[in-house]
């Protein structure tokens, strides 16, 4: 997909525990329905160019094969919890594929926790096939993701690892200290311009993302009053809802509601969904009940594995 249109495919549209829940007997665990199986949320975008995936939770292996995606440019990641972060180890394939590192875009909280919840990823000399990352700290500033961001080649050296190869055809270990593996304070002055969007989920500072005119948000249960001029004039808003009702950590549906009516996007679509919600059939009639009751000026439907949105 080329020019500045953005794509944005649900590859996965659960909660941190999926739907459906091991062991569990309930009429959406036990549905038919495909559009009530949920891998753990996620979405690939399709934007300027680029393949850009938001969040590789423990489901990325099966999401990637589902949609038979086998290249990426980035990896924007909300937050630092496992249901988003629990699959990175299986960007080695796109090591391979690519011969690139894999552009990993993350605050510094989520890095930190990456360095110990990953530490072989990190340990100098590099263990041999573990996942090749380059990390760029961001925060709720706007950044640019630049096209052909490495012009140095992923080189498999037998029983050794990974070397990178120069211009020049030199080979180089991949990385000999953090400093190498990290590049701080990522600019706006790139190719591709991505606006993060602050919230908290709870209290832990997460971002959503702005692609154009469609913007992601999950695991928040607030977003502050200066971000909502990022959310002006969009054309779908994914907003996350896990219950009826209130949540310590999530937006309740009433709240969702809320927000799609303030926001006024054209399309509202909910993510990160519970099996606590009716079968999508009934969920669907549901919303549709609920917003001509409120005199919603938004459509919201909730969202599925699967589904395409631009």
């Amino acid at each position: 997909m080329t020019g500045n249109k953005a794509r944005l495919t649900f590859l996965g549209t659960g909660t941190s525990q999926g739907v459906p829940i091991i062991g569990c007997e309930c009429q959406v665990c036990r549905s038919a329905d495909q559009r009530d199986k949920r891998f753990r949320a996620s979405v690939y975008v399709e934007y300027c160019g680029l393949n850009i995936l938001v969040d590789a939770g423990p489901d990325f292996r099966m999401q990637m094969l589902a949609h038979d995606l086998c290249h990426l440019d980035a990896i924007l990641l909300t937050h630092n919890h496992k249901d988003h972060t629990g699959g990175l180890d299986d960007v080695r394939s796109l090591n391979y594929i690519d011969r690139r590192a894999t552009e990993i875009y993350c605050e510094r909280n989520v890095l930190e926790d990456l360095i110990r919840e990953y530490p072989y990823v990190f340990k100098f000399p590099k263990y041999p096939g573990a996942p090749e990352w380059h990390l760029h700290v961001i925060d709720e500033k706007p950044f640019s993701i630049r096209k052909d961001i490495s012009d140095k080649e992923l080189v498999w050296v037998h029983d050794v690892g990974y070397h990178y190869r120069l211009p020049d055809g030199r080979l180089i270990p991949t990385a000999r200290s953090l400093e190498d593996m990290i590049e701080e304070n990522v600019s706006d002055d790139g190719d591709v311009k991505i606006i993060p969007i602050r919230g908290l989920h709870d209290k832990l500072p997460v971002l959503g993302f702005r692609f154009g005119d469609i913007a992601y948000i999950t695991d928040m249960s607030s977003i502050p009053e200066s971000e909502f001029s990022k959310l002006e004039g969009l054309k779908h808003l994914t907003l996350n809802t896990v219950s009826y009702n209130r949540h310590h950590s999530h937006f309740s549906l009433d709240e969702t509601l809320q927000l799609a009516d303030r926001i006024r996007p054209e399309h509202t679509w909910l993510t990160h969904l519970s099996h606590t919600f009716p079968v999508h059939e009934q969920f669907c009639k549901d919303l549709e009940r609920m917003c001509s009751e409120r005199d919603i000026h938004s459509i919201v439907q909730p969202a599925w594995d699967g589904l395409t949105i631009e």
